[in-house]
């Protein structure tokens, strides 16, 4: 991916109808590591061009996840050992850049962040079909394309590349699904990342219609995860703030907890055949004494905290399977817009933002006071209607 100057001059490739797509455009930068001043909303950012097998997208929405929040504050430095809030507005003090972006490489800035992007694709790249032009897309947010598809290594949309908080973003054509929904915008970016990391948590654990506890309920993953698994006919145990706990009982689980109960003592030893946990943290330990013998404890989020003391012998002796979730089978997104073209799920969507205003959705993010997912929504461009003709190949 590059600007259109520098693309054509290497390449010689032209746009039928360049004056269609702006030279520029309005995007969220994250200029380093730190603290919420490393956010910087522009308008004079080059409008990125596809390459070979990729789309360009106008993006309509973007949502907000915590791993925007995590990248940002380079929380993955394994010099980091407390959970996202302790860092979230003003960062750390101290990180190993190296090793602060979920990949474990370091990132390289400016970066425009964002896995969640909703919107249609305004032009095409060599080897793209020009008929793709005017679909409404979701992009995959964990790539794959990237990597060569190897087994167990992915590009997150918005980190190792430019992602969705502008308002144009390129994509592999091949992870850039269309979907035929009469969702809105901000409905539509509130799946892939959320979404996805649910529904390959529940993949991973083979989830059927069985007694699932799902931590951190009340957030974009965790709601996702309760309407998920209520999906695969889970009775669904919720746990969540008090004041969260109907919300998410509306959206489907059966019964809901206090997140700062005793959960053994409330719940019980071996009551549960699936755990699935985005908190970490302390609390850990107890998930797994929940489990039944043979049960499966899948975990993608830490947003607690990072470490935590287990009892090994509780592993062992109960035959307990440990799944960390990050790599995604390609089935796992496919799943998903098969859900949303069937209407078999809904995002709750708390609260939209302009794009300029990105700073304040992530103070908002991580003041935890809403249920379900916040996203933003760039300033239309030119060629926002989708009836327009002028859209382009390149």
């Amino acid at each position: 991916m590059s600007t259109r100057t520098e693309d054509q001059a290497l390449t010689g490739l032209k746009a039928t109808d360049q004056a269609a797509l702006p030279e520029v455009m309005a995007a969220a930068l994250l200029t380093g590591h730190g603290g919420l001043e490393k956010l910087e909303y522009r308008t004079d950012v080059p409008v990125p061009v596809p390459g070979v097998g990729e789309v360009l997208i106008e993006v309509a929405a973007a949502g907000i996840n915590n791993t925007d929040i995590n990248t940002r504050i380079g929380w993955y430095s394994k010099a980091v050992d407390s959970g996202t809030n302790a860092g979230g507005a003003e960062g750390f003090e101290k990180i190993t850049d190296a090793d602060a972006a979920w990949s474990g490489e370091a990132l390289t800035f400016p970066r425009i962040q964002g896995a969640d992007a909703a919107g249609r694709i305004v032009a095409v790249g060599p080897g793209v079909p020009g008929e793709r032009i005017g679909e409404r897309v979701l992009v995959r947010n964990m790539l794959r394309t990237y990597v060569g598809y190897r087994p167990y290594e992915c590009w997150t949309f918005g980190s190792e590349c430019d992602g969705g908080f502008a308002q144009f973003a390129v994509a592999p054509s091949r992870e850039t699904y269309a979907v035929n929904s009469d969702w809105s915008d901000a409905d539509l970016a509130a799946i892939p990342c959320a979404y996805s990391t649910a529904e390959n948590m529940l993949h991973r654990a083979g989830v059927g219609a069985e007694r699932v506890l799902i931590t951190g309920a009340s957030g974009g993953v965790g709601l996702a995860a309760v309407q998920l698994a209520k999906r695969r006919g889970a009775t669904v145990t919720a746990v969540c703030s008090a004041a969260k706990a109907g919300q998410v009982l509306a959206e489907g689980a059966d019964r809901a907890v206090d997140r700062g109960t005793d959960l053994v003592a409330e719940l019980g030893r071996n009551s549960f055949d699936v755990v699935i946990d985005i908190v970490g943290g302390s609390q850990a330990g107890q998930l797994l004494e929940l489990l039944r013998a043979g049960g499966r404890y899948a975990i993608a989020g830490a947003i607690s905290g990072p470490l935590a003391r287990i009892d090994l012998r509780t592993i062992y002796l109960k035959d307990l399977s440990l799944l960390g979730c990050t790599f995604q089978e390609d089935g796992v997104f496919e799943n998903l817009i098969s859900y949303i073209e069937a209407n078999e799920i809904h995002p709750v969507v708390a609260k939209t933002y302009p794009l300029a205003d990105i700073a304040q959705a992530q103070e908002d993010f991580l003041s935890k006071k809403h249920t379900g997912k916040l996203v933003l929504l760039p300033p239309a461009a030119t060629s926002a209607n989708p009836a327009n003709t002028n859209k382009t190949e390149i």
